[in-house]
């Protein structure tokens, strides 16, 4: 198992941003707009509220006649059939989160029935998160056990499993969970819930990234990345697309591929493509 320590990782990462500076541009900013999983995850939350979320997707490009669209569209599991009965815009996922999310502290039997549950109401997606007290305590058979179970349960839908990368004790740790994620079935390993202050860190995202590699180069399977947690700017995005560009590859520069889960990052983008492209920055549209 490879190894990491923080210093050597930091200049690594410093040494690929270094040499990738000059690749700002509208193109990879649409390009990291389209892989965007537009999220609406708060208590205030009803059907009305997503039904205008989904219409703000729907007519994106009636504002925006240029702009690709988002991914997804990520809402709790009780608020799928709201997006399923609005969404009109062909090819976007519905996501949802499931298994008690954010923090994964209930019964594996509810896990399991919650993740089915949103998928029959529509979901293609589910996004889970790893039980991160269970893998501290090095329950590592439980913890697997408990991924393939939630990942039958949904069948051929994706399932996008969160580490909480910053609740894991070092690098090393989240290379481990990684790999454990990847090989009980997970389609996607994901930073953050973005709960309680959890967020992406470049230094994570590299870990995952060679993590993903090291599984390609063995089997030929293409595992999904998704930086989520406090990545809110265009320029913060950017870092992470060039991690991912740089150690996997343009391959995984896609959005069946490469996810970021966000709220404000989409605003950010559309106002820095108007001010690239010259034009009137209008007010936020999400």
């Amino acid at each position: 198992m490879e190894k990491f320590d923080l210093e050597t990782v930091q200049n690594n990462i410093q040494e690929i941003l270094k040499n990738e500076s000059s690749e700002y541009n509208v193109e990879v900013l649409n390009c990291i707009f389209s892989c965007i999983d537009l999220t609406s995850l708060k208590s205030t939350d009803h059907p009305e509220s997503i039904a205008l979320l989904c219409n703000k997707v729907n007519t994106l490009n009636l504002s925006y006649p240029e702009m690709p669209q988002v991914a997804a569209i990520c809402v709790y599991p009780n608020m799928v059939g709201a997006v399923k009965e609005n969404l009109k815009f062909e090819g976007i996922e519905i996501a949802s989160v499931a298994a008690g999310f954010p923090s994964s502290q209930t019964f594996l039997s509810i896990k399991i029935a919650e993740a089915k549950m949103a998928v029959a109401k529509g979901a293609s997606e589910i996004d889970t998160v790893l039980p991160v007290g269970l893998f501290l305590d090095e329950n590592y058979d439980l913890v697997s056990k408990e991924i393939r179970l939630i990942k039958e349960a949904i069948g051929n839908q994706h399932l996008k499993l969160i580490l909480e990368t910053d609740l894991l004790q070092d690098l090393n740790q989240i290379y481990k969970a990684s790999v454990l994620a990847i090989k009980s079935g997970a389609d996607f390993i994901k930073t953050s819930t973005g709960k309680e202050g959890s967020k992406a860190s470049l230094e994570a995202v590299y870990v995952m990234c060679k993590a993903i590699k090291e599984h390609f180069v063995l089997t030929g399977k293409m595992i999904g990345l998704k930086p989520a947690g406090g990545i809110s700017t265009a320029e913060e995005a950017f870092k992470y697309y060039v991690l991912v560009k740089n150690i996997l590859g343009e391959p995984w520069l896609t959005s069946s591929l490469f996810r970021f889960g966000a709220s404000s990052l989409a605003n950010n983008i559309i106002q820095k493509i108007d001010h690239l492209n010259n034009n009137e920055i209008k007010d936020t549209y999400f």
